[in-house]
């Protein structure tokens, strides 16, 4: 990108804001609608150049299958967003609630559950098996959930200033998605200042929100920490939001070093205005003893081998410690597969700054852990309190194994008490189980769930199906504070502009098509193209970009054909 912003641009940026917000104020629902519907169609214009950018940044080779993570967790991601967001603007300027339509249903502890998808014909094809709802937070009941979707879209004149939003640097699709949700779900016109690592997406970015600079609503700018301090710092900026680390956050919050932890420590915070945020954590996944298949065993192996290297592991939601039965009579078994997947998912390089060290810390800290090629790191037999791996969000491919000594129902209930406790943040827990064994607890079982304090709960699936699904809210569980945050404050994606909300639950089969079928579930999905082992997952990404940029069922075939050969 060459020479980042210096205080004059950045000045210059924010007067062109401060103007930028007269004209939102004076943008009607229907323009805002065709703004999104216009940025969707540059999206899909602009996607091959922005998988050929993200490529760059992650030194990944074009002939690789992991770039079809690079189209799926990018422009993929964003153009359903777009629809989605654009929908619920048809449904405001209509006067009906985005809600319309949908049915609402009661969710554990007497909460309100809002279906997220499959929603439509397309959804049930291609997520066919898989379902998800967001639930609102205890004592919202459905009236008060359909009167209050729309969040700042209901009243557009009121505008709440100018939001600065420092973009993540691992999943490309992140930067405009926070942008586009301080836009229209807070109504706040934004300074979206790129993380270095993502530079190289400036010119693309700039390409796909086009008309959102044009209308002088955004501004999106470069440049380090320097740069960042003196923009969430301006007294022209209104609120703050940021992806990342809880460290960067408290350096941002108090200040750095010392002088920071002091201020933290007498509660005197260096920043004046409100943050929000979505920060990492140590995201567990539940291993519920069952009767496993070997088949069932390779499967999700390969699945929890996913969901801590998916992006290379630089992931706030992967996984990080391996939550086991020490009865289960598949334990080593489970174990010996997980090994191998590690092993065999494909190795790449470790784009992101700072892994090498991380990696260096944990093996310090756990001399016998074992070594999987490259970077990845696998840790057995760790304690379940007091350990660095239970704190410590490393960031990188490093996998922990806790054994806990219950069997049934009370190896559930005591891995939730232990998640809850003794895990660093609250951003997504996964839980895998046989559907024999879901159905033999009962609503033990959705108990289980809904004691999970996590804002992103997964079910025989990824939590990060809940970070692709546009309509699905995503963020730490709430209740954090900016003197223990943890996970992070607030919400974003969330396309139905809900408020109140909790948390997203997600479900997926715990075994692919056909053996689904065989074992009793009605679920048409073969490996999902998100696991690191797929071999035609970019193949399989490119078509499906192909298809949610024009909706053409002509696509269909294509797509169902390379997700079957995955």
């Amino acid at each position: 990108m060459g020479t980042p912003f210096d205080e004059t641009a950045i000045d210059n940026a924010l007067a062109d804001l401060i103007a930028g917000e007269e004209a939102w104020a004076a943008t009607s629902l229907r323009r805002r609608r065709e703004l999104l519907d216009e940025i969707h169609a540059r999206t899909a214009r602009f996607a091959e150049d922005w998988v050929r950018a993200a490529c760059v940044v992650k030194d990944l080779a074009p002939d690789s299958p992991l770039v079809g993570e690079e189209w799926m967790s990018g422009p993929l991601t964003l153009l359903q967003a777009t629809a989605a967001l654009s929908a619920t603007l048809a449904a405001l300027e209509a006067g009906r609630t985005p809600l319309t339509g949908i049915t609402l249903r009661e969710a554990p502890g007497g909460r309100v559950a809002v279906p997220v998808f499959p929603l439509g014909v397309y959804d049930r094809l291609l997520l066919n098996g898989f379902h998800g709802e967001v639930w609102l937070r205890p004592g919202v009941d459905a009236g008060a959930a359909r009167r209050r979707a729309g969040l700042g879209q209901l009243d557009p004149t009121a505008t709440g200033g100018i939001g600065a939003v420092l973009g993540a640097g691992n999943i490309t699709s992140i930067p405009p998605l926070d942008a586009l949700y301080e836009l229209y779900a807070h109504n706040r016109v934004v300074a979206l200042k790129l993380n270095p690592i993502t530079d190289p997406l400036f010119t693309v970015f700039e390409m796909v929100f086009e008309p959102l600079l044009e209308l002088g609503v955004l501004r999106i700018l470069t440049g380090g920490a320097p740069q960042g301090g003196y923009l969430v710092g301006h007294p022209d900026v209104a609120h703050v939001h940021m992806t990342g680390s809880a460290q960067t956050h408290d350096a941002i919050v108090w200040g750095p070093g010392a002088e920071g932890a002091e201020r933290k420590k007498d509660n005197r915070p260096l920043l004046d205005k409100p943050i929000t945020s979505e920060l990492g954590g140590v995201s567990p996944t539940i291993v519920v003893p069952g009767d496993w298949s070997d088949a069932d065993l390779r499967y999700q192996a390969e699945h929890v081998a996913t969901q801590r290297l998916h992006n290379g592991g630089y992931n706030c939601v992967a996984a990080q410690a391996v939550v086991i039965g020490a009865e289960w009579d598949r334990k080593d078994r489970f174990l010996a597969e997980l090994r191998l997947a590690m092993e065999r998912a494909p190795q790449r390089t470790a784009y992101y700054p700072g892994s090498d060290a991380r990696v260096a810390d944990a093996v310090a800290s756990y001399p016998e852990a074992e070594r999987l090629g490259g970077q990845r790191v696998l840790v057995d037999g760790l304690p379940p309190t007091g350990t660095p791996l239970l704190r410590t969000e490393y960031f990188s491919p490093v996998l922990g194994v806790v054994e806990l000594p219950y069997a049934g129902g009370e190896f559930l209930q005591r891995a939730v008490d232990f998640a809850n406790a003794e895990l660093t943040g609250t951003l997504g827990a996964n839980v895998i189980a046989h559907p024999t064994t879901i159905r033999r607890l009962g609503v033990a079982f959705d108990r289980a769930i809904e004691r999970l304090r996590y804002g992103a709960i997964a079910v025989n699936t990824w939590t990060g199906l809940a970070f692709l699904a546009p309509r699905a809210a995503w963020g730490a569980f709430p209740g954090h504070t900016i003197d223990d945050v943890q996970s992070g404050i607030g919400v974003v994606h969330n396309a139905l502009l809900l408020d109140d909300v909790e948390r997203t639950v997600v479900r997926g089969p715990f075994r692919p098509a056909p053996r689904s079928l065989l074992g009793g579930e009605l679920a048409l999905s073969p490996k999902p193209p998100w696991f690191v082992g797929n071999a035609t997952a970019a193949t399989t990404g490119r078509r499906l970009t192909e298809f949610y940029a024009d909706a053409n069922p002509a696509r269909l075939p294509g797509v169902f054909l390379s997700a079957l050969r995955g």
